[in-house]
């Protein structure tokens, strides 16, 4: 069909058409020796839109020359499954391409996997999520091969371009195009590794462009019009969008100022501002914690700022601080601490509160032995207020040691104060 879009029509038919996920299907990995072979194992497609999981099933089918059929979990029934199961009988073997696989509701599961678990259905799964999260241990289990594909290159993007471009058959080789080098790059460079945008934006492109002597000139302001609308990577609530945050939060902690802005860029494209202020502080009480307390204050300010201003101005709040944390003192001692007290307590470390601790506000604590307790206040110790030697752990647990400081900024002078109360307990 001649209206069919330019990214459909690219679609590979075998997998040497594949545009990059070399890592999983290069001529020398066992999967691509496989299929070679006609041998096609059920498996999990697993990564962010626009990498090739519908492309790679459809080659893969090509390759093996085993019946195809595909089906959105979202939108399929029963039937639809039954009607594959009978296609399969009559084939002997089919593979059934199922997309957003996340969504298999129970009934859709009990009606396919006795036929893939017997090899009569080849299961192809595809799905934007993790699937150690959100997709069924029963279907991980029946899939051999969970396969995580990569973002592609700007390079593979290129050469996918360059290919739609000479392609007379699928592509738009048979018309008269002129396209700079350049103007490619840009165009691979704002599809941000997307292979269905860069096609569809050099298809847009091209309707957008005017025809001189014959020849169909790129236009400069049309890509960098269109190249505007057609998204960001990040989607909103999904496993790339935790991702995006995990890598915010990770270059943060590694000082990457960088690198943090460029997350915090793509997570606020995405829109989703309150899950990136509260990603924001917790890593101001996790990352940068006792070494710089004023942090947490700085960002529970600009987080609130933040979400009062709305997008765009709530970036300039929440870069002021991203900053603010990479080049902070860092210290993750505070919950690390608790972590261990936690641990301790799950391991049965336990005892009884001693006496002199215990709530002595009522009539009839002193008959319980609830008494003894010194009022660290009543003993000034120097400029740091007050103090007095006396139990606070249970007997079992007396002498353990959570804290363990890290000589860091502000935490250095806390460091220095608890080691010296430590030796007056001794």
């Amino acid at each position: 069909m001649q209206n069919e879009p330019l990214a459909y029509k690219m679609r590979p038919k075998r997998i040497d058409d594949i545009a990059g996920q070399k890592h999983i299907l290069g001529p020398d990995t066992p999967l691509y020796k496989m299929i070679e072979k006609g041998h096609v194992p059920s498996m999990l497609l697993y990564g962010p839109p626009g990498v090739g999981k519908t492309s790679i099933a459809n080659a893969i089918s090509g390759s093996s020359k085993i019946p195809f059929f595909a089906l959105n979990a979202t939108h399929a029934g029963k039937k639809d499954i039954e009607q594959v199961v009978m296609d399969a009988r009559m084939s002997g073997k089919v593979i059934l391409f199922l997309d957003e696989i996340h969504r298999f509701n129970k009934l859709q599961q009990d009606t396919l996997l006795p036929h893939v678990e017997n090899g009569s259905i080849v299961l192809i799964g595809a799905t934007t999520e993790n699937p150690f999260h959100d997709v069924n241990p029963a279907i991980r289990s029946r899939c051999g091969e969970i396969l995580q594909l990569e973002r592609l290159t700007e390079q593979d993007v290129l050469q996918l371009l360059k290919k739609a471009l000479a392609d007379e058959e699928r592509g738009l080789g048979r018309l008269a195009i002129h396209a700079t080098d350049e103007q490619l790059e840009r165009i691979a460079n704002a599809a941000n590794g997307d292979a269905r945008k860069a096609l569809t934006l050099l298809e847009s492109v091209y309707y957008a462009s005017d025809e001189i002597d014959g020849t169909t000139r790129l236009n400069d302001n049309a890509i960098e019009t269109l190249a505007k609308r057609i998204g960001v990577f990040g989607d909103k609530g999904g496993s790339n969008f935790y991702n995006l945050l995990s890598a915010l939060q990770k270059s943060v902690r590694g000082s990457d100022v960088n690198a943090a802005l460029y997350y915090l860029a793509h997570l606020l494209e995405s829109g989703d501002l309150i899950a990136v202020c509260r990603r924001l502080l917790v890593m101001a009480y996790e990352d940068v914690g006792l070494a710089n307390p004023a942090v947490g204050a700085h960002v529970q300010a600009a987080t609130e700022a933040a979400v009062k201003l709305g997008l765009p101005e709530a970036r300039i709040p929440l870069a002021a601080v991203v900053v603010e944390m990479c080049l902070s003192d860092k210290s993750n001692s505070a919950y690390q601490a608790l972590d261990a007290a936690i641990h301790a307590i799950h391991e049965g470390k336990t005892g009884n509160i001693p006496n002199h601790l215990k709530d002595a506000h009522y009539a009839g604590a002193k008959e319980l032995g609830h008494v003894g307790y010194h009022y660290p206040h009543d003993t000034p110790i120097g400029t740091f207020g007050g103090w007095v030697k006396q139990q606070y752990l249970p007997d079992e647990l007396e002498g353990i040691e959570f804290y363990k400081p890290v000589i860091a900024g502000e935490e250095k002078r806390m460091a220095a104060i608890y080691e010296k109360l430590k030796s007056f307990k001794s």
